[in-house]
């Protein structure tokens, strides 16, 4: 006898209405720019805290291994965030006490952390910004 087929799993996105939430739940221009990055690009969060600095062209001329764009709303937050360090790090996304590379598990504190403030109940809301982007292209 066969097994019944497994149905497709639906993907699970954030709603507009529940991603204004979030952006104004973010207090600092490092939770603002994450958000803006996690949502335009759709990048999971290992590749957000591997990026270093010279891994973003600006002005779009290089051909890189994997190539993502960001919305001018990122492009803003991004630039402020960085504009606002005051330290020597490659890392793009660093903790704010002795700056070094912020990890996966923080920055799934920080996002689980906004996530709970503004009430945003989606099981497995840390995968789902790739969907999520996918839903706003």
């Amino acid at each position: 006898m066969k097994e019944p087929k497994v149905g497709k799993r639906i993907p699970k996105y954030l709603t507009e209405r529940e991603i204004e939430h979030l952006r104004e739940s973010c207090h600092s221009s490092v939770k603002k720019a994450i958000f803006e990055f996690m949502f335009s690009t759709g990048c999971r969060i290992g590749e957000i805290v591997a990026l270093e600095k010279n891994h973003i062209n600006w002005s779009n001329k290089d051909d890189k291994e994997r190539e993502v764009y960001f919305n001018t709303r990122c492009d803003i937050w991004l630039k402020r965030y960085m504009e606002s360090r005051d330290d020597h790090n490659p890392a793009i996304f660093v903790k704010a006490r002795q700056p070094h590379k912020m990890s996966v598990a923080h920055m799934r504190y920080i996002i689980k952390r906004s996530s709970n403030r503004v009430e945003i109940n989606k099981e497995r809301f840390i995968y789902t910004n790739l969907d999520t982007a996918t839903q706003l292209i």
